[in-house]
C-alpha cells in the first residue's frame, strides 16, 4: 500500500536575534505546542545578528538535542535590515495602490528599488487637511543581504518557507488568542523591548495602523547599570537578568531599588517616545480609543508594566503568546516568545 505524506507539525519559527536564537513549532493544526528552544549567541549583545558560518553554526546549536520536525520554517526581517516608513496616499489617485507605495519608495529608500523587496500594510483613511488620504505603512529591505541570510539558513538543513516582519508576527502571536468578539474592534498597543531595540505597533484587532522602531533595548539598560553601580557591562547584564527572572516576592528589594534608580533615565525616554506614539495614533486615527498595551520581550516585567499603566494611563498586561499551548506554564520568561510564535503560527 502507498502510504501517503502526512505532516503532523507546521513551519518552525525561527527568531535570530543579536543576542539569542529562538525557535518555536506547533502541530499541524497549530493547536499545541510541538517544540522549542533558545539559543544564548556567544558574546551575547553584540550589536548585529550572526551572518555566514556563525548563523549556520548558532540555528544548528538551537536544533541541537530537540526533537522539531521536518525542515520547513518561517524567517524574519528585523530592524538591522529593515526600512520602514509611513506614508499618505491621496483618495482620489486613479493608479493602483501598489504601483504608487512603489513611486513613493523609491525615492526614499537607501538603495537601488530594482534591489529592494518592497511591501505595505494599508491602514485607514486619514484627513490631510481638507483632503482624504490613505495611510500606509511602507516596508523594504535589500535583496542581496536578505538571500545572504536565506542562504545561511538553508545550509544549516532548514528550508525557508517565507519571510515576514517582526511587528507582524508579535500582532499574530497575540490576536491568535484573543477571540472574543469586542476583541476584533479593540485598538491595543503592542510594545516588544528587544536587545538593541523597541518595536512599537498599534492595532485594531488583526489590521495594523502604525509601527514605530525605537532605538531603545535591553542594552541601553546594561550600560545605565554599569555606570551608576560600577561594574562591567556582563555582570550588569547577569544582574538584571537574574533579578528580573525572579518572581516579584523572591527579590531582593535593595537590588530591585538600586537597579530602578540605575534605569529610571532610560524608562523616562520609553515613556516619552511612547507617549508621541500614543499622541500621533489619537489625532490620525480618530474615533476609538486604546484599550490596553500588552508589554513583551526580553525586558517585560511586573515592574515596568506597573509604571507604564500609571503613567499613561492604559493599562498594561505582560505578554504571554504561548498561554494557550503551554499547559505546564513551565517555560520562562514568556515575554520573549512572541515573535517566533507569530512566526511559526503563519500560515503558508
Amino acid at each position: 500500500m502507498i502510504r501517503l505524506p502526512f505532516n503532523s507539525t507546521g513551519p518552525i519559527g525561527v527568531d535570530i536575534g543579536s543576542r539569542s536564537i529562538k525557535m518555536v513549532q506547533f502541530t499541524a493544526d497549530r493547536q499545541q505546542l510541538f517544540e522549542y528552544a533558545n539559543y544564548d549567541l556567544p558574546g551575547g549583545g553584540a550589536e548585529s545578528v550572526p551572518t555566514g558560518e556563525s548563523l549556520q553554526a548558532a540555528l544548528k546549536q538551537c536544533m541541537e538535542g530537540r526533537r522539531f520536525r521536518g525542515k520547513d520554517a518561517i524567517v524574519c526581517v528585523g530592524r538591522r535590515d529593515l526600512f520602514l516608513q509611513n506614508i499618505r496616499i491621496p483618495k482620489n489617485e486613479t493608479k493602483p495602490l501598489e504601483l504608487l507605495v512603489q513611486q513613493e519608495a523609491a525615492g526614499r529608500i537607501p538603495y537601488s528599488v530594482t534591489d529592494a523587496e518592497i511591501r505595505h500594510f494599508a491602514t485607514c483613511d486619514v484627513r490631510q487637511g481638507d483632503v482624504a488620504a490613505q495611510e500606509v505603512v511602507v516596508m523594504a529591505c535589500h535583496r542581496p543581504t536578505l538571500e545572504l541570510r536565506l542562504e545561511a539558513i538553508e545550509a544549516s538543513g532548514l528550508r525557508p518557507l517565507a519571510v515576514d516582519v517582526e511587528p507582524a508576527a508579535i500582532l499574530r502571536s497575540y490576536c491568535n488568542q484573543y477571540r472574543r468578539e469586542s476583541d476584533i474592534t479593540d485598538r491595543v498597543l503592542y510594545v516588544h523591548i528587544g536587545n538593541t531595540t523597541t518595536v512599537v505597533v498599534i492595532a485594531e484587532g488583526e489590521k495594523i495602523l502604525f509601527i514605530k522602531y525605537l532605538d531603545l533595548g535591553g542594552r541601553q539598560f546594561d550600560e545605565a547599570v554599569e555606570k551608576r553601580l560600577d561594574m562591567s557591562s556582563q555582570q550588569a547584564a547577569d544582574l538584571r537578568k537574574h533579578n528580573g527572572d525572579r518572581r516579584r516576592t523572591q527579590q531582593d528589594p535593595e537590588i530591585a531599588r538600586s537597579l530602578a534608580e540605575a534605569t529610571r533615565p532610560i524608562v523616562e525616554k520609553l515613556l516619552a517616545e511612547m507617549s508621541m506614539c500614543i499622541r500621533y495614533h489619537s489625532v490620525t486615527f480618530r474615533g476609538k480609543p486604546l484599550v490596553r498595551l500588552v508589554l513583551s520581550g526580553g525586558e517585560a516585567n511586573d515592574q515596568l508594566a506597573d509604571v507604564l499603566t500609571k503613567r499613561l494611563s492604559l493599562d498594561a498586561e505582560l505578554g504571554d503568546p504561548l498561554r494557550a499551548y503551554d499547559e505546564t506554564q513551565q517555560i520562562t520568561r514568556r515575554g520573549i516568545w512572541d515573535v517566533a510564535a507569530g512566526l511559526a503560527l503563519r500560515e503558508t
